[in-house]
């Protein structure tokens, strides 16, 4: 077990890890924040994806090891009041059905508008379509992320 200070949601947390413990099980089980999803333990669904430094990652594949002074965001710390514009636009949307997936989904698009304000649908296409919904929202998806862009 290693000691490490991480930077989650803008606050500095310590915890002890083994060193290739998955960032995924860091946020669910040492931290207690459920809002990051276990999807296929493969970065192949994007159920878990948190953001690092600005970027979306799989935080399944991500072991802790590997972050140093990274600044980590999950879904939790998108928003302290669930009203950044993907969200808002989830809601106006009506996105989610089952909901398991919403939040890297979400994490995602944000990611995605962070570096491409304003995209075109296929760009949303390209960038989304590692993110898996198995209730297939995926148009909801992308006309949410279309009005969150004009929102930014």
């Amino acid at each position: 077990m290693s000691k490490y200070t991480l930077t989650i949601n803008g606050e500095k947390r310590e915890i002890d890890a083994l060193e290739d413990m998955p960032l995924l099980w860091v946020i669910r089980d040492l931290l207690g924040m459920k809002g990051t999803k276990f999807g296929c333990g493969q970065a192949l669904c994007g159920a878990c994806t948190v953001h690092l430094d600005g970027v979306a990652v799989r935080s399944c594949s991500v072991p802790i090891s590997s972050i140093g002074e990274g600044k980590i965001v999950t879904i939790e710390g998108l928003s302290e009041n669930g009203d950044h514009p993907v969200q808002k636009a989830w809601e106006e949307h009506i996105v989610p059905q089952c909901g398991y997936c919403q939040s890297g989904q979400i994490m995602n698009a944000a990611s995605l508008l962070n570096s491409n304000p304003n995209p075109s649908e296929k760009e949303i296409e390209e960038a989304m379509a590692g993110n898996l919904c198995r209730c297939g929202t995926y148009n909801r998806i992308k006309e949410a992320i279309m009005t969150a862009s004009k929102s930014l």
